[in-house]
């Protein structure tokens, strides 16, 4: 019941906090593939990094054991074409499942059409599993189940260059905002 009541707690400051961040309007989502707004990139990859060294952390301090993590077996080509699925459908529609959870509480009429196609979408393919167990597993990754061991590179040096990657991703998104906003004043 704990646990529940704790997802719930997490789950509503997740969406307060996106609601907040702007994050529950399609049009802002939308921007990031325009190029114009690169906010959604920046902090939903910062989120990542920030997780990916705090778990490094805390294990080395011994606060969390990496082997009682659960980490689910990678399929390349899976995970290629749902990437590429929800990355049309965030395009076309302006929402990611999160966001549109959030454009609902909100009143979006766009968001409600979003999250009615976001259920009869996963009512397809739960309905349709079975039959779509080739596309499901194709492309395992079976030569170590985390990015060092993928890359035979030390943990560190892994999680050195992401955080690299997060200064190189705000400069270059800086860049795209900063163009955006002078072609938008000439």
């Amino acid at each position: 019941m704990i646990d529940a009541i704790v997802a719930v707690a997490l789950g509503l400051g997740f969406g307060f906090v996106l609601e907040r961040a702007g994050f529950g309007s399609g049009c802002k989502l939308t921007a990031q593939f325009r190029l114009t707004d690169w906010s959604v990139f920046k902090v939903m990859f910062s989120a990542i990094v920030f997780t990916a060294v705090g778990l490094y952390l805390l294990e080395r301090v011994g606060f969390v054991q990496a082997t009682s993590l659960f980490v689910p077996a990678p399929y390349l080509w899976a995970m290629a074409a749902g990437g590429a699925l929800i990355g049309v459908g965030f395009a076309v529609g302006g929402y990611c499942p999160g966001t549109s959870a959030v454009g609902l509480m909100t009143g979006r009429l766009d968001a409600i059409v979003f999250f009615v196609g976001l259920f009869i979408g996963t009512f397809l393919f739960a309905g349709l599993f079975g039959e779509l167990d080739a596309l499901t597993t194709a492309g395992e990754i079976t030569r170590g189940d985390r990015l060092p061991e993928l890359l035979g590179l030390p943990e560190w040096l892994v999680l050195a260059a992401m955080v690299a990657a997060v200064f190189g991703v705000f400069q270059l998104g800086g860049w795209f905002e900063r163009r955006a906003r002078a072609v938008g004043q000439a």
